[in-house]
């Protein structure tokens, strides 16, 4: 079954001791292969940019994959052909650390092989450390925090077949998420983890880095079929526990790798136009911080089953609520889930073209809900592996690597302000949008351009040179079929 673990249905449901560890390797080069971000560049309005080792600002586009990790070479492969950059690849700390103190060597070994082989096929990987109502305890899975790292006092538990979500309001699990984030013990098991799991990883050339938790949830005193209780409820979490729990694994994480960079999630009702309580955060690293925000993008209705409504100022009203954050704390964003569960219906058509489209206004990169094929069930792929119907906006072309400001697609034009520098920019054509090949024209008349065609199982690339251009000269990319 291809479920979608996210918390967004929760509204709709609730209104209606280090371990020894081997000297890693010296860290790879990362400025050759994968597009690697060393840094970021904040414009006027707030919004801030990954750039690179040229100070090309970047965009990292791609894909989940399977929660329980059950992803193949040939996945990454597919992902990587169809001109994408970047996977989101969900951990289990239930399956890593089995038992205390102990990584799994076979998990691991799987772990590195993906990485492996997502730095063959020159993607990125965001490692999401990931939960579905706290862990197996409730059950989820064989993702999520431990058995042994549960508490729940002995409280019962009854799942609920119809809405496996409301298993997040039970006082078992609500206790189980309290404990997690009071208990010294648990506090410190939670970080020991991060810390030994990084330094197995880091310097890894495919690594960018780590999404810390995934939907954070805890506990909600009072009846959380009040919305003002629950909005009161997100703001205390994000203010006081979850922003201890994001400085304790933002510390464990740098004791063992000083590069990765780190997305921070607020909780899901950012989904329901409820801007995040989160306080900033401090890097340790040395030189500049890299930390990141990394919002999901899901509404509430079409996750219960609906199809989208496009006056339900859904997007408008999302947009509204994430931007301010990473603006006032200069973060770039990367929504780290988005998509409908079936994007074949009339509305969710329309609701794919509106994220995407949205998504190039405000965030550096996204990774969507997931690579699979199927006929539903949030795969992005039909049964014979291309674009399931009303998901090819996920699937056009955009501007991968831009020496330049302002940068902005619309449909199949980018349009940025030229840095004067004369790096090249990348734009990829991905084949899924043009099977027969893409005719690229470029202003200004000046520009140096190399057109790489894509085929059936590569993306092309455009290059585009301007080495005579001053700051500031606006240059538009059309590609078209």
């Amino acid at each position: 079954m291809h479920l979608r673990r996210t918390a967004a249905a929760l509204l709709l449901a609730a209104t209606a001791a280090l371990a020894t560890a081997p000297a890693p390797a010296a860290a790879h080069d990362r400025t050759s292969g994968p597009r690697f971000p060393t840094g970021t560049a904040t414009a006027p309005d707030g919004r801030t940019a990954l750039t690179d080792a040229r100070g090309r600002h970047l965009q990292l586009r791609g894909f989940n994959l399977d929660k329980y990790a059950e992803a193949t070479d040939a996945d990454l492969d597919a992902i990587a052909a169809q001109g994408f950059t970047l996977i989101r690849l969900p951990i289990s700390w239930t399956r890593l650390e089995p038992r205390r103190g102990h990584l799994d060597p076979t998990e691991l070994h799987r772990l590195q092989r993906l990485l492996d082989r997502a730095d063959r096929a020159g993607l990125l990987v965001l490692i999401d450390f990931h939960q579905d109502v706290y862990g197996p305890k409730f059950g989820g899975g064989s993702n999520g925090v431990p058995v042994w790292a549960t508490r729940d006092e002995g409280l019962p538990f009854t799942p609920n077949p119809d809405d496996w979500f409301a298993g997040y309001f039970q006082p078992a699990v609500q206790t189980a998420f309290r404990h997690l984030y009071d208990d010294p013990d648990l506090r410190t098991w939670q970080a020991d983890f991060y810390t030994r799991l990084a330094r197995e990883l880091r310097g890894h050339r495919s690594l960018l880095g780590y999404d810390l938790f995934n939907e954070p949830f805890g506990p909600v005193p009072g009846d959380p079929s009040d919305p003002a209780v629950l909005a009161a409820a997100s703001a205390e979490l994000e203010q006081g526990r979850l922003a201890g729990m994001y400085r304790r694994l933002i510390a464990a994480v740098r004791r063992a790798d000083p590069d990765a960079w780190l997305f921070l999630e607020p909780t899901v009702l950012v989904g329901q136009g409820v801007p995040t309580a989160l306080p900033g955060f401090t890097d340790p690293r040395p030189g500049a911080p890299r930390l990141g925000y990394a919002p999901h993008f899901y509404d509430t209705a079409v996750e219960n089953g609906a199809d989208w409504n496009p006056a339900d100022g859904f997007v408008e009203q999302y947009t509204a609520a994430i931007t301010a954050y990473p603006a006032a704390h200069r973060l770039p964003v990367l929504v780290g889930e988005w998509g409908p569960p079936n994007s074949r219906t009339p509305g969710n058509r329309q609701l794919v073209a509106r994220q995407a489209a949205a998504m190039d206004g405000f965030a550096e990169g996204w990774t969507m809900w997931y690579w699979c094929r199927g006929t539903g069930g949030y795969c992005a792929l039909d049964p014979a592996g291309l674009p399931a119907p009303g998901e090819e906006p996920a699937f056009g072309p955009y501007p991968v690597a831009v020496a330049g400001s302002g940068v902005r697609t619309v449909g199949t034009t980018v349009r940025w302000s030229a840095d004067g520098t004369g790096h090249a920019s990348e734009l990829l054509l991905p084949p899924a949008a043009f099977p027969h090949g893409a005719r690229v024209d470029v202003t200004p008349a000046g520009a140096r351009v190399e057109v790489e065609q894509p085929t059936a199982g590569r993306a092309g690339t455009v290059r585009v040179r301007l080495p005579h251009a001053r700051p500031g000269t606006p240059v538009t990319v059309t590609m078209n079929g």
